[in-house]
């Protein structure tokens, strides 16, 4: 028990270390590096809570693709952050406002546990099932339609942002395979009578 609360506590502790760096570096290179390190502890949490589904999930999908992506885009891009840290009073008010929105937010969920332990949402356990097993039996049967609602959502945004960045330049030389493949001997070869002597 000892040996789980020190873990719990080691984790807990570099996730939010890492979050304050995430938004507190002044290398956007720094800040993802940081966001990766937070991922894998808050893995480490999952892991430690039985949900260890939730943990593979987060290193592989989180880890492995979306933060490599922000790391990948922020070192190709050539951005001006100087620029961009120019109207940062502007928007500090409205920043405030929502952080302290946020933490009330929390501060009540939080709360509402503490004065109110019942009403903390409790997992049911299944015996002799391993967690993925379980996750995987609830999203198939009682959830399946919400389930494939979300693919279908996540289908659309994907083919819509393809639709919106896909352009067309003018003057570009583009392949027709329809307009290849109605082609007759008739439409692609010329045969022309050149006179004896006058050939190239």
């Amino acid at each position: 028990m000892a040996l789980s609360a020190f873990f719990f506590y080691l984790f807990a502790a570099v996730t939010v270390a890492s979050a304050v760096m995430v938004i507190g570096a002044r290398n956007p290179v720094h800040s993802v590096l940081f966001l990766i390190l937070a991922f894998v502890n808050a893995a480490g949490l999952f892991v430690l809570l039985g949900a260890e589904f939730l943990g593979m999930i987060l290193i592989v999908v989180y880890v492995g693709a979306v933060a490599v992506l922000f790391l990948f885009v922020v070192m190709m891009l050539d951005v001006d952050f100087v620029e961009l840290r120019q109207g940062f009073l502007n928007y500090l008010p409205v920043g405030a406002l929502i952080g302290i929105v946020l933490l009330a937010e929390l501060l009540l969920v939080v709360g509402g546990w503490v004065f109110a332990p019942e009403t903390a949402p409790a997992a049911p356990v299944v015996p002799d099932v391993s967690n993925t097993e379980a996750l995987g039996l609830l999203i198939y049967t009682r959830y399946v339609y919400f389930f494939q609602a979300a693919g279908l959502v996540l289908l659309v945004a994907m083919v819509g942002a393809i639709v919106l960045t896909l352009r067309h330049r003018e003057g570009v030389k583009r392949q027709s395979v329809a307009a290849q493949v109605a082609r007759t001997p008739a439409t692609s070869i010329e045969v022309r009578k050149v006179e004896s002597g006058k050939g190239v």
